[in-house]
């Protein structure tokens, strides 16, 4: 029955791609419209069952392919002209939203103090498997599209170790030594992270340059490189993952005279059957009980977030 539901999710994702390309509409709407309909509307979909305790390290090593996958198309000649905006949206805009979000969250949700913030520092994350969609349906200018590339694929990494630091910080109010083992835990993850990252895309260009990896096992070596690179990375410091395989991509993408061009090819269309699954597995998780609870606040919370928070 596996095979089956498997199989339903690939015909599912291929024909919401199909009607959102008709519609010219970002595919994600249909997609998340697909999982709704088969998770908590009809229970045809359950991935809690179908993956059992896969379901997460499978949604895990699909984000940090997707990742990689967008890492690669950044390229530091890009930034001409768009740095500063960058920068701004990765650290002030970052910040500026995360409080926004978190007092929202506190007086219009009346969640205790250390959730709000927890939930701000959570929802500063865009991200490929949102931003990729949206551009390739808007199709903006080419300075719009690069910001909004490389804030969305560098804010991911950044953004996953925020909500680490401020979900260790709230949870030491009042023990301590809060500001040391935050720097600790920051330079920790930094470190392994930029370090994996790096030797990977030093590893994986000497490989390919020395010609010591045949063309045929480009795609599929590097794959293994980018999830190889994603698991130590996380093993050995929380959420470090994210920037070694963002900083691998980064590396290849800025070497001269690395062919890399069908690995890019086969990423790209790896990451968009990775993103369709995605979405639908994860809109199927949802209860229609928490559905119907969802009440006039909530609604107003996600309107700030939406058109107050996020344009920050």
């Amino acid at each position: 029955m596996s095979a089956i539901y498997i199989a339903g999710i690939a015909l599912c994702s291929v024909l919401a791609q199909w009607i959102a390309w008709g519609f010219r509409v970002p595919a994600i709407l249909f997609l998340l419209l697909t999982g709704l309909l088969l998770g908590p509307a009809t229970g045809i979909l359950d991935p809690d069952a179908l993956l059992g305790d896969l379901l997460f390290p499978v949604v895990s090593l699909s984000v940090a392919v997707i990742l990689f996958e967008g890492s690669l198309t950044l390229h530091f000649r890009e930034l001409k002209g768009i740095g500063k905006v960058v920068r701004n949206l990765c650290s002030i805009g970052m910040i500026a939203t995360c409080i926004v979000i978190s007092l929202s969250a506190y007086w219009i949700l009346e969640l205790n103090w250390r959730v709000a913030a927890v939930l701000g520092a959570v929802l500063v994350v865009t991200g490929p498997t949102v931003i990729a969609p949206l551009l390739n349906a808007m199709r903006p200018t080419q300075d719009i599209d690069r910001i909004l590339r490389w804030e969305g694929i560098v804010i991911d990494p950044i953004g996953a170790l925020f909500a680490v630091l401020v979900f260790e910080a709230v949870m030491l109010v009042g023990q301590g030594e809060v500001f040391l083992h935050t720097i600790i835990a920051l330079f920790k993850t930094l470190g392994v992270g930029l370090s994996i990252g790096v030797v990977a895309g030093w590893l994986t260009t000497l490989l390919i340059r020395r010609e010591w990896l045949p063309f045929e096992l480009h795609k599929f070596g590097i794959l293994a490189l980018v999830l190889i690179s994603f698991t130590v990375s996380n093993h050995l410091s929380h959420e470090s993952g994210l920037l070694a395989v963002t900083v691998f991509g980064i590396w290849l993408a800025n070497q001269d005279d690395l062919e890399i061009d069908s690995v890019l090819e086969f990423k790209e269309d790896l990451s968009m059957i990775l993103i369709s699954t995605l979405f639908i597995l994860l809109a199927a998780r949802l209860e229609l009980a928490d559905l119907m609870m969802l009440d006039a606040d909530v609604f107003i919370f996600l309107a700030i977030v939406l058109f107050v928070a996020r344009p920050l």
